[in-house]
């Protein structure tokens, strides 16, 4: 019982806090700070993103924006989850693979999204098909690296014990190397969507002509400063809420695991 006040105060702080920078920004921006290097001239206070955001609620708009960024976050990611997961098994079992699969991936993997849209562009034929690209890259390698770390760190006694009592590869990897691996991989997919949404918004900003990053950079254009916060409020929310989904389900289909709670 003692647990229920105790995250009662969490809450409490938690939502004091949300509401402190909310004071200080609506502050701000209705006194047009000028701190020199940093302005709010121009930023909309939370009244007006507020009034916006029930603007784009009513409008038909919203769901041609979001069903099109859905649509290209999903086909990005769900390719970029069951490639990365199977490159990442294949790294963290054999020696073979991690020499001969990694080092182009590293190679590949400091290259930000932005960087591969003029490629994307060159290859696809539509840009439909560049902006899927552009998600799918953002997804592959956390998906990857996380799977490889989880496989690599499943305990090699329980592996040894399993061979000793005659079982095959593919029931080791089904009984013990999936299961362990399984929180890191989990984790690997929870980056990779937040990641995917980061660079769906830098490819629609560019080459798309409906979804959330279209929305938002066309509202720049448009000097709607209002709805570019909106727009950056709706990411945030969709990428916040596909990742705790991901988690949410982990914790489902991982009953044997149960982190430790923070304090």
């Amino acid at each position: 019982m003692a647990t229920r006040p105790r995250q009662a105060v969490r809450w409490a702080i938690r939502a004091a806090s949300i509401g402190a920078c909310l004071g200080l920004w609506q502050f701000a921006a209705t006194a047009h700070l000028n701190l020199g290097a940093v302005t709010f001239r121009n930023v909309p206070p939370p009244t007006e993103v507020a009034e916006a955001a029930m603007v784009l609620l009513r409008s038909p708009k919203l769901m041609a924006h979001l069903g099109s960024s859905l649509a290209r976050v999903f086909a990005g990611y769900g390719a970029a989850a069951l490639l990365g997961i199977a490159l990442g098994i294949a790294i963290g079992r054999s020696r073979a693979a991690s020499d001969l699969l990694l080092p182009p991936l590293e190679l590949l993997r400091p290259i930000p999204a932005v960087a591969w849209i003029p490629l994307s562009i060159l290859i696809f034929t539509s840009s439909e098909m560049s902006m899927i690209f552009i998600t799918f890259i953002g997804a592959l390698f956390p998906i990857i690296l996380n799977t490889v770390h989880g496989v690599a760190n499943v305990d090699q006694r329980l592996i040894a014990s399993a061979r000793s009592l005659g079982g095959n590869r593919l029931a080791i990897l089904q009984e013990i190397v999936l299961p362990g691996a399984a929180p890191a991989i989990v984790t690997g997919l929870a980056i990779g969507m937040g990641t995917s949404w980061f660079c769906l918004v830098t490819a629609e900003m560019i080459s798309g002509q409906f979804g959330i990053g279209y929305y938002t950079w066309e509202a720049y254009t448009l000097q709607n400063y209002a709805d570019i916060v909106v727009g950056m409020l709706v990411i945030g929310l969709m990428g916040m809420g596909s990742s705790w989904a991901l988690t949410s389900l982990g914790r489902v289909l991982m009953p044997w695991h149960r982190p430790s709670a923070a304090r």
